[in-house]
């Protein structure tokens, strides 16, 4: 189990497998505990004290993103260990000896109350929210599906291996992803022209500057199962199918530097799709794991 502790940054769980239960306190007593089982978020606020204990049979992995580059813990058992006598025995703490020991004796208390909704927990895998096509799917936990998230959120992105993440930017918010499954290549452009591509695993991560353009291709021969975070409640996005909808034919022909003529018919796009079928093959060199 996790010590109770606090910290100085929001944080967004997913869990990967397993059965875990969750206790948080947050300012004006606010007290919970709830259940959290595999395809399921919990958030935490910052400086909430909370507590993670593994009740089931199996272990339990998450996955946690933070809100700031360099969280800082403050475990609950150091707090006491830090306070003279004098103030421990204003809070009928007299020996702290027994605050070392980590590990559960006997079964784990799970309240009734525990199975319940709850504001801070949101049933991810099972919110079909976002766009659900032949090629893939995208999953959102973001403010206006899940309220009580000020300023991060999360996609469950699924592509087949002829689809991708078309090309795209996020003018307000960074972005950082876990890969769980597949292989992909991801291809992000720099401010001065340069393009960096490399190759996902599962258990890699990356992450992507505020605005820089990117997109996400699948490679291998399997879907791929990407947990994408962002800083930002509502993650915006400008993709280039809408740019080309946007922009007159005489603009696109002087920014790519050819005659109007030469341009193809551009799809009429008023929304961008965020996942789009593969129209070329991959290519076999720079797909190499």
């Amino acid at each position: 189990m996790a010590q109770p502790l606090y910290k100085t940054s929001h944080s967004g769980t997913r869990i990967d497998s397993g059965k875990v239960l969750v206790t948080q306190l947050d300012v004006g007593n606010e007290f919970m505990n709830f259940t959290i089982t595999a395809g399921q978020m919990f958030f935490v606020k910052t400086g909430a004290l909370h507590h993670i204990e593994n009740i089931g049979e199996e272990t339990a992995e998450l996955i946690v993103a933070f809100r700031h580059e360099a969280p800082k813990d403050f475990s609950l058992s150091a707090s006491f260990g830090a306070m003279s006598d004098a103030e421990k025995e204003v809070g009928n703490f007299i020996d702290i000896g027994w605050l070392r020991e980590l590990q559960r004796k006997g079964n784990p208390t799970v309240p009734d109350t525990a199975e319940l909704p709850n504001p801070h927990k949101f049933d991810v895998e099972n919110a079909p929210n976002g766009p659900q096509v032949e090629i893939g799917s995208a999953n959102m936990a973001r403010k206006d599906f899940w309220p009580i998230l000020d300023n991060m959120s999360m996609y469950s992105l699924r592509i087949e291996e002829d689809g991708m993440r078309e090309p795209h930017w996020h003018p307000f918010t960074a972005e950082m992803g876990y890969v769980h499954k597949g292989n992909a290549r991801m291809s992000v452009m720099d401010p001065d022209g340069s393009v960096d591509t490399y190759t996902l695993k599962p258990g890699d991560v990356y992450f992507i500057p505020h605005a820089y353009p990117h997109q996400i291709e699948v490679i291998g021969d399997e879907e791929i199962h990407f947990l994408i975070f962002f800083d930002a409640p509502i993650p915006g996005d400008v993709g280039y199918r809408t740019s080309a909808t946007a922009l007159s034919r005489e603009v696109l022909a002087a920014t790519f530097g050819v005659d109007e003529d030469q341009l193809p018919e551009f799809p009429f796009t008023v929304k961008d799709p965020l996942l789009v079928g593969r129209k070329n093959p991959v290519d076999p060199v720079k797909s190499k794991i």
